[in-house]
């Protein structure tokens, strides 16, 4: 689990964790959740252009991160800062074949909602289990400032894992 950046780790250190399955042992992955997941690209989204100056993330902001982040010369096509680039990474049917359950949370208040919904609709598309909840309103980091919003999540990761990560 994690949110933001820590969402873009989880997916793509999920992503790696599928090739060295037989090297984990005992240890299974069962699933991934990426709570608003920090994803990026060099082609703007709508709601990267709505919201420029976003009042957590503004564009300059998540530019300035992701220059801090990829290695030098790399752009934020780079697949670690976007998924969606050249249709999704080849390990995502790794994922699909080990019955990974991969699950989803967003909301349309944040600049980065509609590559987040994208991302979704990637990962259905190549046969991924995957469940998402996009809410109306809110920012980015919703659902670790506002209880109600915290009370929601912990219901989704109930309905979609069959339990809770914490008591």
């Amino acid at each position: 689990m994690g949110s933001s950046a820590g969402a873009n780790m989880v997916y793509n250190v999920g992503l790696d964790v599928t090739t060295l399955v037989k090297d984990l042992k005992p240890l299974t992955l069962r699933g991934l959740l990426l709570v608003q997941p920090f994803f990026g690209g060099v082609k703007r989204t709508e709601s990267e252009l709505n919201r420029t100056d976003d009042q957590v993330i503004p564009l300059v902001v998540t530019d300035l991160m992701w220059e801090l982040s990829l290695p030098i010369g790399a752009n934020r096509d780079d697949p670690y800062c976007n998924p969606l680039i050249h249709g999704g990474s080849r390990k995502i049917g790794k994922i699909r074949k080990m019955y990974i359950q991969v699950a989803a949370l967003g909301c349309d208040g944040d600049p980065l909602f509609y590559r987040q919904v994208k991302f979704v609709k990637l990962l259905e598309k190549r046969g991924v289990a995957v469940k998402s909840s996009f809410c109306q309103d809110g920012s980015h980091g919703i659902y670790i400032k506002e209880v109600a919003k915290i009370e929601e999540m912990l219901r989704f990761i109930k309905s979609v894992f069959g339990c809770y990560f914490v008591d």
